[in-house]
């Protein structure tokens, strides 16, 4: 594997490369899961349909099932029998006559046509017809939505609620989907505590393996949990072994800059190969990519904003391709007015977090959260929104257009 760790590079670049080095899944990869245990998973391979759909021509509406060749003007239909959804009509149907028939019902053999009751009306005599009729009218055939065997999904789609009650419509008990990634996910610095434990003077809580933690389980990983690891290179190497032994993919949030005490990229130089590690964005710069012996690695940054956007615009992509998930996509980013200013030096691609709505005259505006500090974190729970400030644009006025990306589920449900 080769890198070009030299400068910083671009969000997309690193995208590239991250998309570049998603290994080709195999034969152990996969497993079959009754239907009921499927939800979330990717498929991996096309579902194709067992059946027909619809398994036999229906009555798309409540009326009266005809032969065409039996009409003629002032033609008058005693009913012979009823066809229900369910109890299909099989008894002796003579000539001249029709059938009461309800929506979904088996069209009986011989009818060609269906007339909806409201084109009807009904004598002693039998059923007088108030509008034309034409062969194969208000009839929904065999096969018309469904043929059996076409694929009704594709490999690398994620089973939801539009998928599964599909596949249970068709009859379909399992289905062969890709296992769930295994991710090893811990903290570095001697500064933080656990939630839940008293800080005491110069400490902070662990904010971003709790919300890493949170993120892997909402999109379907397998998660190791080694906690936090103090600044100590033996510990931080035994960590490391550990997540590999156990892991496709290794996060680790801290360490990643170039402090005294950030030995991850150190460790990571030692056990592995450094893909890149610095990105021109804000926040979110001391990003790091690599490989270990048998693991992926992302390297998140310490601050909790940058940690939170650099797994949310790098590491769910990334995640998205190993898992399988080929139909994964980032929501499109729109434009929108600025309603307040939004301050930004030139030099970096910068997501800021925003709030957007729709104006009373249907025009799609935008506003910021406040204060972009990366340790706000309290920014995400204002915001529905990034904003995403080019590369090489300086501050934004009220009244300009910038560019939103939507949250998706991940941030926001």
């Amino acid at each position: 594997m080769e890198f070009n760790t030299a400068g910083l590079i671009s969000l997309q670049d690193a995208l590239d490369k991250m998309r570049a080095h998603t290994p080709a899944k195999t034969e152990e990869d996969v497993e079959s899961l009754p239907l009921a245990a499927a939800a979330g998973r990717i498929t991996a391979a096309p579902v194709r349909s067992p059946v027909f759909v619809p398994p036999f021509d229906n009555s798309a509406m409540d009326g009266y099932a005809l032969r065409t060749t039996d009409l003629h003007d002032g033609a008058v239909f005693p009913v012979a029998g009823k066809a229900f959804a369910g109890v299909p009509f099989h008894g002796e149907w003579p000539a001249g006559s029709c059938i009461r028939i309800m929506t979904g019902a088996p069209v009986p053999p011989g009818a060609d046509a269906v007339i909806m009751q409201e084109q009807t009306e009904v004598t002693d005599a039998g059923v007088r017809l108030t509008a034309s009729v034409r062969p194969g009218q208000n009839i929904r055939l065999i096969g018309d939505d469904i043929k059996q065997g076409d694929s009704v999904l594709a490999q690398g789609v994620r089973l939801g609620a539009a998928e599964l009650p599909l596949l249970a419509s068709l009859g379909v008990e399992h289905v062969d989907v890709y296992k769930p990634l295994k991710v090893a996910i811990f903290s570095t610095g001697d500064e933080l505590q656990p939630v839940g434990t008293p800080l005491q003077e110069g400490q902070i809580y662990d904010t971003n393996r709790f919300a890493v933690r949170l993120m892997l389980e909402q999109i379907g990983c397998t998660v190791l949990d080694l906690g936090i690891i103090r600044d100590d290179p033996q510990a931080l190497r035994a960590a490391f072994e550990q997540a590999n032994d156990f892991a496709d993919l290794v996060i680790s949030s801290g360490g990643v800059s170039v402090g005294e005490a950030d030995y991850t990229k150190k460790m990571l130089d030692e056990l592995g190969e450094i893909g890149f590690w610095k990105l021109a964005i804000k926040p979110g710069k001391p990003f790091a990519f690599g490989k270990l012996k048998k693991a992926w690695f992302c390297g998140l940054p310490g601050n909790p904003v940058s940690a939170a956007l650099t797994f949310y615009q790098l590491v769910q992509p990334f995640i998205a391709g190993l898992s399988g998930h080929t139909s994964w996509t980032m929501p499109p980013r729109l434009k929108a007015k600025a309603t307040t200013p939004f301050n930004k030096s030139p030099g970096r691609l910068d997501f800021q977090r925003g709030i957007f709505s729709t104006s009373a005259s249907g025009e799609l505006e935008v506003r910021t959260t406040g204060h972009q500090g990366s340790h706000v974190f309290s920014s995400f729970s204002q915001a529905n929104c990034f904003v995403v400030l080019e590369r090489e644009r300086d501050r934004v006025s009220a009244g300009e257009l910038v560019d939103v990306e939507p949250f998706n589920a991940l941030l926001r449900s």
